[in-house]
């Protein structure tokens, strides 16, 4: 799969959980995917202050991209790494 369908099939799966964060008054976009296929998003709105949102990252949003591209290394929130 090449960076660009890459890029859709992720965008896609983000709108699978887009509507969750959204319920808690958050949102997620994507940022970049590194080559080792880091995926980088930034959580928005709620999701971008929430203590737990940690956990919303690594146990809801990166496991469900995992189940359905399992070559992803992991998902990182862009914003804590700037």
């Amino acid at each position: 799969m090449g960076n660009i369908e890459l890029k859709i099939k992720i965008k896609s799966l983000l709108e699978d959980v887009r509507p969750s964060l959204q319920a808690d008054g958050g949102d997620i976009e994507l940022v970049d995917i590194s080559d080792d296929l880091t995926v980088y998003v930034n959580l928005l709105g709620a999701c971008g202050t929430c203590p737990t949102s940690i956990i919303t990252l690594k146990m809801g949003v990166e496991q469900y991209l995992k189940s359905k591209i399992p070559e992803i290394k992991e998902v990182v929130n862009y914003s804590d790494i700037m």
